[in-house]
């Protein structure tokens, strides 16, 4: 893969798609299904697809392990999907539902909720428990994605 170049995986259908640097933010669209692939909405992602993301993507993925029944995940979800919706192309923002993806859950010891991961290149790099305001989560995170790209 040339290094001015980012492969990405389609939201929709999962085929993994070359996308060049300088048209990240040209709203780039998948070859096979043409949905949109950095729209700044957060992804739903399951232990069907979750893999596929962490290890397929060259941008770095944040991800939001929560739970349906979880108070603080749901308070916390405003604020993870306003920071996706502003930085579309810094990196890509998924959810895991712990409670419907054990497996996933599983595979990366979840043991509170919400926990915030940064995986690139599909490694962990960083990992959070516990909900953060809006700017404390945006600090955290340009920390975490300072020389990722």
């Amino acid at each position: 893969m040339a290094s001015d170049s980012f492969q990405l995986s389609c939201p929709g259908c999962g085929a993994i798609n070359r996308v060049p640097e300088a048209k990240l933010a040209d709203g780039p669209v998948c070859g096979k299904c043409r949905a949109a692939l950095l729209n700044g909405a957060v992804i739903n992602a399951g232990d069907g697809n979750f893999t596929r993301f962490i290890q397929k993507d060259s941008l770095p993925v944040v991800v939001d392990f929560w739970a349906p029944w979880c108070g603080p995940c749901r308070s916390f979800a405003p604020v993870y999907e306003a920071v996706a919706a502003a930085q579309p192309t810094r990196a890509r923002f998924l959810k895991l539902d712990t409670q419907a993806n054990p497996n996933t859950a599983a595979q990366f010891q979840i043991r509170s909720i919400p926990t915030l991961m940064v995986f690139h290149r599909g490694r962990e790099v960083a990992r959070l428990s516990g909900a953060l305001p809006r700017p404390q989560f945006e600090q955290w995170l340009d920390q975490q994605l300072a020389g990722l790209r």
